[in-house]
């Protein structure tokens, strides 16, 4: 089924409300000493001692999802589409959205200036991932190991040194005009890395010809991925993966990024828009959907600007097809939203049906202003096991989100569908444009997030072009055993 609504239709979700919520989740998910102007008050300060164990200050930042962890891979990805939104569509949002997503911002970014501080040294992780997932307890209650991992030339991790680059790259954007010296800070401690993700936000943070030659030289190196056929998900091929985009694979987002220079033939690529449908195997699909979607439009405004067609094999696409295509992400986020098969919304808190059971430590147990005790590792397991409703709303959470039969059962023991992450709500797009006849209602009603919904027995559009999937494990978020270590203590 193809949902189809009319402009009429359009008016039935408050889009403001649900892009307001969607930026007040980052605040359920702070680490560290939390501040005075904190709004979801029910989350206290924890992991305050977080670097201790190496003898440095790791308190700060986020955990990018239900558990206690800090995976610096995700957030610097999660923090890096912040700052493309703002950079993109910040003009269109309201002053206390764009207000507090700045403060998200640079919540962040300032805890990455403390894990850049040594040189030659990045940290990557905070927090023994399976002590953590061992328990189910408070991130103000923790007492399983906060070991701090990093990368450095002998234990290398290229990827997530390059994700905080490109996080602090193109934060210094955002900054630029409220806060030159803390721009120039952030700016300054991106140029330790020089891959090519990083190099792509480098070049447009400081335009130094260095970080282009760097990507004319290395953008035709992209890896090899699975592809698989938007007809039939058990055919598939070997091709390029220009249309990945994640964060722990950043292929289309470099393109889409370079592709706002328009000066070489590679910084073009052929985008997939489905009638309905974008599933991909593995969990948390709407990370896939929103990170995705938020490409297609980026794309859509850069090639409406430049008046250049696009080609997809012998299928040539018109700004104006784009454009059409991107007008489509209204009805998608009604998906998200509660126009869905099951008339329910996958964002905690917003409209009358929601998730109530997340997969998350902090939401689904009484928060200290209820219960003032220590709860231990196993002392939280009854609440993971209860059929009741998480007692604390994270507000602004966006699920793993349905199956692919548009079925989902409200169980934190699912959590493939029930966990919330931050690079789901990353990807915030604010629908306005100044093309003329885009906009088929007022401004004020075009502020939202942006999200691909999942279908089946979708229709397809003209473009005949496959649907990429990754193979490997997608919820993953830890590096590799071989580029994660310990520093000594």
């Amino acid at each position: 089924m193809t949902l189809r609504m009319s402009a009429g239709d359009v008016l039935k979700h408050d889009y403001g409300d649900a892009l307001s919520k969607s930026i007040l989740f980052f605040e359920g998910q702070r680490s560290g000493k939390l501040p005075s102007s904190q709004r979801m008050r029910w989350r206290k300060d924890s992991a305050l001692s977080d670097g201790h164990d190496v003898g440095v200050d790791l308190a700060g930042g986020y955990y990018d999802a239900g558990d206690n962890v800090k995976f610096h891979f995700p957030m610097a990805f999660s923090t890096t589409m912040l700052a493309w939104s703002v950079l993109e569509f910040g003009k269109l949002m309201g002053p206390a959205d764009l207000h507090h997503t700045l403060e998200a911002i640079r919540w962040a970014t300032d805890y990455f200036l403390k894990a850049t501080r040594i040189p030659g040294l990045v940290f990557a992780q905070v927090g023994n991932p399976y002590g953590d997932h061992n328990c189910w307890e408070r991130p103000e209650d923790m007492d399983t190991p906060r070991t701090t991992y990093a990368v450095s030339r002998n234990h290398p991790g290229s990827e997530v040194a390059a994700e905080i680059a490109a996080a602090l790259a193109s934060s210094s954007i955002v900054f630029r005009t409220s806060n030159l010296p803390y721009s120039l800070k952030l700016l300054k401690r991106a140029m330790m890395d020089e891959l090519l993700w990083a190099s792509a936000w480098l070049h447009r943070a400081s335009r130094a010809p260095i970080y282009w030659k760097y990507i004319v030289q290395n953008i035709h190196s992209i890896e090899t991925v699975e592809v698989k056929s938007a007809k039939s998900l058990d055919s598939s091929y070997r091709g390029g993966s220009y249309a990945e985009f994640g964060w722990d694979s950043k292929h289309a987002g470099i393109n889409i990024l370079v592709s706002k220079d328009n000066v070489i033939e590679v910084a073009q690529v052929c985008v997939v828009k489905l009638g309905g449908l974008l599933f991909k195997p593995g969990g948390s699909n709407l990370q896939h959907a929103t990170a995705l979607s938020f490409l297609l439009l980026v794309y859509a405004r850069n090639s409406h600007h430049v008046n250049r067609d696009i080609h997809c094999g012998d299928v040539a696409v018109t700004p104006s097809r784009l454009i059409e295509v991107a007008k489509n992400q209204l009805m998608q986020a009604d998906y998200i939203l509660g126009s869905n098969p099951m008339n329910m919304s996958y964002m905690v808190g917003y409209g009358d049906r929601f998730p109530e059971k997340i997969h998350h430590r902090a939401s689904s147990m009484p928060s200290l202003d209820k219960r003032h005790d220590h709860i231990g590792c196993k002392g939280g397991t009854p609440y993971y096991l209860s059929d009741s409703p998480n007692p604390n709303l994270l507000i602004g959470a966006i699920v793993g989100g349905p199956d692919i039969n548009d079925s989902y059962v409200d169980s934190r023991a699912l959590f493939v569908h029930s966990e919330p992450t931050t690079y789901i709500n990353a990807p915030m797009i604010l629908g306005v444009y100044d093309w003329p006849g885009f906009n088929p209602v007022p401004p004020e009603y075009w502020l939202l997030p942006s999200f691909l919904p999942i279908h089946q027995g979708c229709t397809y559009c003209d473009l005949p072009t496959p649907v990429l999937g990754r193979t490997g494990n997608a919820g993953a978020r830890t590096a590799t055993s071989h580029t994660i270590y310990a520093p000594p203590s």
